[in-house]
């Protein structure tokens, strides 16, 4: 989709369809509607006082002007109560009105900014385009029946009146646009199938970024993480004909910045290994990878933001299948941190790759680690599909996700990891098992991982609910969302704004 700005007025721009929104029951018109209202002699005014369009939250209306306007049609789009509207429900009412217009078959929409509360341009056009382009996303990269009736919008044009205006929405749209695009790359991850993303696919996307955007990559194939003593990382790797990749990506390497290092959980597929999933729902393992996709995404925006930080993205890249090499339960692995874990589900895997992950983000002297990863399905019964539950050892960081997240909307809860929790993983034969009883499952696999970051502060983000959906939400499409990459470029923005001396 191409996006621009042009400068005018919406009731005089020339245009093939004008979008615009309006409050539920308005006591009066506000904003570029009213201007429209007032050239358009009442028209809309009168549409609303006759309850032809109630301006009921996400509710569209399309409405050909006739020639009275420059603009061919004109869509309505309810913004709900005015006092309970935000930017998330900002984005959600952009969202539903993209995919209302893309099934009109309209390829050009110019939309003006609508101002409410105290947001600025450069917010509103922010969660504006944002909702836009999240909520008209379409994996159809497999599909070749019909492909010449897909349906999709071409230009979007945002109009303001202002040269400082102009300005505004610029900078909001050059933010959004990154960020947009880098979730969109995520949920493609997400949404491809196993047998085209790879371990080697990552490392080569891995790759494409770093050239693309400045950053240095390394990865690190099998036997050298052997060499290394990454034994989880590579018992899991053992079961699979695929090569597994070690992926560490650097932006600002050697820079004096803050370093904050990413770590994603990159199980391209997994079965369960030897303890193998009930077949049902199995093909959505293929986006066990998200947490992989998120940090691939938060590096590619915050680099092309040139967010003034040192960052590093490490992804433990392998499939978790059944094989005559595959680990099994009861085997006892040496990590590479040197402590031991007894193994009694080879369905846990990813807490074992993200202990090698973890230990070796430690040489980088972090200012704080922060994992994604699709780590337990107890996190869902816990927090349903649309929630990320959050645990962490620093009240400071935990605080910094809280916050990004009411900024972007993408919803965290705080679940605790009280030391007595340890007791369920206790092994009689080595340092520690990595499962343990039923209770307390999400709870448990960070418990596990927290052996393993030893004081640095440090936030394990379970996105096993938002990860991948079956039901669509108001800017998120079913299957892979993308999460986790707006929630960590909002942190790492909030980071860089607030440490205007960093070390």
């Amino acid at each position: 989709m191409d996006l621009r700005i042009e400068k005018g007025s919406a009731e005089k721009f020339s245009c093939e369809l004008l979008l615009l929104f309006s409050f539920q029951s308005p006591s009066s018109l506000e904003g570029p509607i009213q201007k429209v209202d007032q050239a358009w002699n009442g028209f809309l005014s009168t549409l609303i006082e006759q309850n032809d369009f109630k301006g009921e939250l996400f509710q569209c209306r399309l409405i050909h002007t006739q020639g009275a306007l420059p603009a061919k049609r004109v869509v309505l789009a309810g913004l709900g109560k005015k006092e309970e509207l935000d930017l998330e429900k900002w984005r959600g009412v952009a969202s539903k009105a993209g995919q209302f217009i893309r099934e009109l078959g309209i390829k050009q929409v110019t939309c003006p900014i609508q101002p409410f509360k105290d947001e600025s341009e450069e917010e509103l056009t922010d969660a504006l385009v944002t909702g836009f382009l999240l909520g008209t996303y379409q994996f159809d990269e497999f599909k070749t029946l019909d492909r010449d009736k897909a349906k999709k919008i071409d230009d979007l044009i945002l109009l303001g009146e202002t040269v400082e205006t102009v300005q505004q929405i610029q900078r909001g749209l050059n933010r959004a646009q990154i960020i947009s695009n880098a979730v969109c790359m995520a949920r493609d991850l997400a949404n491809a199938p196993s047998n085209n993303v790879t371990p080697s696919t990552l490392a080569e996307k891995a790759k494409e970024i770093a050239k693309q955007e400045g950053l240095d990559v390394q990865v690190l194939e099998l036997h050298e993480a052997e060499a290394m003593g990454m034994g989880a990382f590579v018992a899991v790797a053992k079961g699979s004909q695929e090569p597994a990749k070690f992926i560490v990506m650097e932006y600002n390497k050697n820079q004096t910045l803050d370093t904050i290092v990413l770590v994603g959980k990159g199980i391209t597929f997994d079965s369960g290994g030897i303890s193998i999933k009930p077949a049902d729902r199995m093909d959505q393992m293929k986006a066990d990878m998200s947490g992989a996709a998120a940090v691939l995404g938060a590096l590619q925006a915050a680099a092309k933001l040139r967010l003034p930080l040192h960052l590093v993205g490490i992804i433990p890249a392998t499939e978790n299948l059944p094989s005559g090499k595959a680990y099994k339960p009861g085997d006892i692995l040496k990590t590479l941190s040197g402590q031991t874990v007894e193994v009694i589900s080879t369905d846990a895997e990813g807490r074992l790759i993200l202990s090698d992950a973890l230990t070796y983000s430690l040489r980088y002297q972090p200012r704080a680690i922060i994992d994604l990863a699709t780590l337990t399905g107890a996190c869902v019964i816990a927090l349903g599909d649309y929630v990320i539950g959050l645990f962490g050892n620093d009240e400071p960081l935990l605080k910094k996700v809280e916050e990004a997240s009411i900024k972007t909307g993408e919803k965290v809860w705080r679940l605790p990891l009280w030391e007595e929790y340890f007791e369920y993983i206790k092994s009689d034969v080595a340092d520690f098992k990595n499962v343990g009883t039923r209770a307390a499952g999400a709870i448990i696999g960070a418990i596990f991982l927290r052996k393993f970051v030893e004081t640095i502060p440090w936030v394990h983000l379970d996105i096993a609910g938002p990860a991948f959906i079956e039901k669509e939400r108001p800017y998120t499409p079913k299957g892979g969302t993308g999460v986790g990459v707006r929630l960590l470029v909002q942190l790492l923005r909030d980071w860089s704004s607030s440490n205007p001396n960093p070390q």
